[in-house]
């Protein structure tokens, strides 16, 4: 039995695809792709992942940068990344 996806907002992953591989390919960072598909653990061949709009850019965090400076508020933050936590060489949406 063949699985047509007619939702372009799944994905199907390949053979040696890693979670953060397939969040860069999509713009997303890879909390906000688990997040949004609920895993605890790297994902596999075969597996289908709801893949979020992305609602800005990746970017990597520098010393010195807060969630408000970022994202202009914590909420909007934890909403855009799916994580409260913030540190020095995260990529994030902005």
């Amino acid at each position: 039995m063949k699985l047509f996806l007619t939702d372009r907002n799944l994905y199907r992953v390949k053979k040696g695809q890693t979670l953060a591989l397939v969040a860069e390919t999509f713009g997303l960072s890879p909390r906000l792709l688990a997040e949004e598909n609920g895993l605890s653990a790297e994902i596999s061949e075969g597996q289908i992942l709801k893949i979020p709009a992305p609602c800005g850019n990746l970017y990597t965090v520098r010393g010195g940068e807060s969630k408000e400076l970022l994202c202009g508020s914590a909420e909007n933050f934890r909403r855009k990344n799916g994580t409260k936590r913030l540190y020095v060489g995260q990529t994030v949406l902005i």
